[in-house]
């Protein structure tokens, strides 16, 4: 894979700006501090890179609850707030559609690409995923269903590589 010019002097630029602040929520009904996996793993991956967790929560899959941490975690300093859990089709699964009416921006390409790397993991069933990314009041907001391998998967090729360069974007 090449990489155009104006995007690797964008990303050197970004690394320049040095840490990135990063929120994460887990939406779930059963997760718990000590439970929560997956808010564990983005810890340990950002602070390896040197970056900060400046808000953590855990909620409910329940439209006003949803809503009320994004504005929460908008009136924060998270240059990124990272949501996971709740992006299916099942009755109870909200986060995308909160969400999607509440985004200024949206970054279609996140969803594209993360069904497009989920389907080598779980084949057709990627459909499934409402993943989805944009931007709410100058934060980059990332939603990523709730699995563990999800995740990981989303960290892996998506965010973890472009984090300062989606921080710095929306910030400058």
């Amino acid at each position: 894979m090449t990489t155009s010019t104006s995007t690797q002097q964008h990303r050197e630029i970004a690394a320049e700006e040095g840490p990135v602040s990063v929120a994460i929520v887990t939406v779930s009904d059963s997760r718990t501090p000590e439970t929560d996996t997956n808010a564990a793993f983005l810890r340990e991956q950002l602070e390896a890179e040197g970056n900060g967790v400046t808000a953590y929560q855990i909620i409910k899959d329940e439209p006003d609850q949803v809503s009320d941490v994004l504005d929460k975690m908008a009136e924060t300093d998270a240059q990124v707030v990272i949501f996971n859990g709740g992006t299916g089709i099942a009755p109870r699964d909200t986060t995308f559609d909160v969400l999607n009416r509440k985004l200024e921006k949206t970054l279609p390409g996140f969803g594209e690409l993360f069904r497009m790397f989920s389907y080598d993991q779980v084949g057709a069933a990627a459909m499934l995923s409402r993943a989805t990314a944009g931007v709410y009041r100058g934060k980059v907001v990332i939603s990523t269903p709730g699995s563990n391998a999800a995740v990981r998967l989303a960290w892996e090729k998506l965010i973890g590589p472009e984090l300062q360069h989606l921080a710095w974007e929306v910030g400058r």
